[in-house]
């Protein structure tokens, strides 16, 4: 049964929020404030968080970032901002996914359900980035010295569909589609946010990308 978090400072949202989920078979735990949902995450690890933005004290972004360096999980923010800066700000903090108030419930359950559906392709072989082995049968990238350069889930899946896709061009909404889960439009924001995190990672000049090249007008191709 999974285990969900959610970080949300208004009673009546927290609540209808639990009330679904229970309703849908998760183990819920649920915070008022940033600060009290990562005590709880430290005593009993979750599958999947949802934090929203606007919480007194600890910030939402600031929640992100201790849940992220803690642990692996997905992480969606919910928030009534919308401007691009919030939400690229969101997911620099380390989510997987943001979504904007007000929302659906069963559009957030979807998601949810996509990020825990989620596996890195193993089907894919290993493969060479310069000096990066990347492993999809062990979920692992490492170095050459043997040392292992971590990456979240969703870029370990982004990395592995693009090198699946044997440098054919794949779009956003291909994506979208095969990394996120979606069947149906989401934002491309998610995207662009995580290939730059990605190259962060990856590229040895992050700036002038060789392996995770963007092709103009069409999405993004890897090069190996």
């Amino acid at each position: 049964m999974p285990r969900i978090l959610i970080v949300e400072d208004d009673d009546h949202i927290r609540t209808a929020l639990r009330l679904m989920f229970e309703g849908e078979g998760f183990d819920v735990d649920d915070a008022p404030t940033g600060e009290v949902g990562v005590a709880l995450f430290s005593r009993m690890s979750c599958d999947v968080a949802i934090v929203d933005i606007m919480l007194p004290g600890m910030s939402g972004f600031e929640t992100c970032q201790a849940l992220r360096g803690a642990s692996d999980l997905p992480i969606v923010i919910v928030s009534a901002r919308d401007d691009t800066a919030d939400v690229v700000l969101g997911l620099e903090s380390g989510a997987d996914d943001y979504v904007t108030k007000p929302f659906v419930p069963e559009e957030l359950l979807a998601r949810v359900r996509a990020h825990l559906r989620r596996r890195p392709d193993k089907s894919t072989n290993a493969f060479q980035l310069g000096e990066l082995r990347v492993i999809p049968d062990e979920g692992v990238v490492r170095h050459h010295d043997g040392t292992e350069l971590h990456l979240t889930s969703t870029e370990f899946r982004l990395l592995t569909e693009l090198a699946s896709a044997n440098a054919r061009v794949l779009s956003r909404e291909d994506l979208l589609e095969h990394v996120w889960g979606y069947d149906y439009f989401g934002d491309s924001r998610l995207v662009d946010v995580h290939i730059r995190r990605l190259r962060m990672k990856i590229e040895p000049d992050p700036a002038s990308p060789t392996y995770l090249v963007t092709v103009r007008g069409t999405g993004y191709k890897l090069v190996l």
